[in-house]
């Protein structure tokens, strides 16, 4: 299977989500957000194709990170590849973030007739959803561009049928909170 991305690998980030992260760029994005910080992301036809096994391969050889973050573009535009790398990184330990333009309530309807959507969902620990918002724009949003934007647990929202939102992230205990904290 073939994943289109938008560049490589990027290593040892820590603003993509909760400690050091592994982000896949992903190519391709329809919703064209105003002020978008990756507009180049935006044409489907851009990047290059990789094969998920080549990705796999380079998650066997990362050291000394927590998780894989999903970003682009829009990983949801490519459901089955990135449902393919979740699974593999998380049977390496790895945790799982999701940045998407679609909200969480759009995802759910839309796997109504593509149960990708759920299948990938149910591999994200956590899911950034929304469109950005130029208007929203916010420096305080902890891991969000727009105030509009949710954190939400993705696996915990689909067992209770609500949208279940993560207010703390302990990245060693893998547990939430009630407070607006990251740690």
């Amino acid at each position: 299977m073939k994943i289109r991305l938008a560049a490589q690998l990027q290593l040892d980030s820590i603003v993509d989500g909760a400690g050091i992260r592994t982000v896949i760029w992903t190519q391709g994005c329809s919703h064209n957000c105003k002020g978008c910080h990756n507009p180049e992301t935006h044409d489907f036809n851009g990047g290059y194709e990789l094969d998920v096994e080549d990705i796999k391969k380079k998650i066997d050889e990362l050291i000394g990170q927590d998780g894989i973050t999903f970003s682009g573009g829009d990983p949801m535009f490519q459901p089955e590849a990135c449902n393919e790398i979740a699974i593999y990184a998380k049977n390496k330990g790895l945790n799982i973030w999701c940045y998407t333009g679609f909200t969480y309530e759009k995802l759910i309807e839309m796997s109504k007739t593509k149960p990708i959507y759920k299948e990938f969902l149910n591999n994200i620990d956590v899911l950034i959803d929304g469109p950005f918002v130029l208007s929203k724009k916010s420096l305080d949003c902890i891991f969000r561009g727009s105030t509009n934007q949710r954190l939400i647990d993705p696996k915990k929202s689909l067992m209770t049928g609500n949208v279940e939102l993560i207010t703390k992230y302990d990245r060693k205990n893998k547990n939430e909170k009630k407070e607006c904290i990251f740690i």
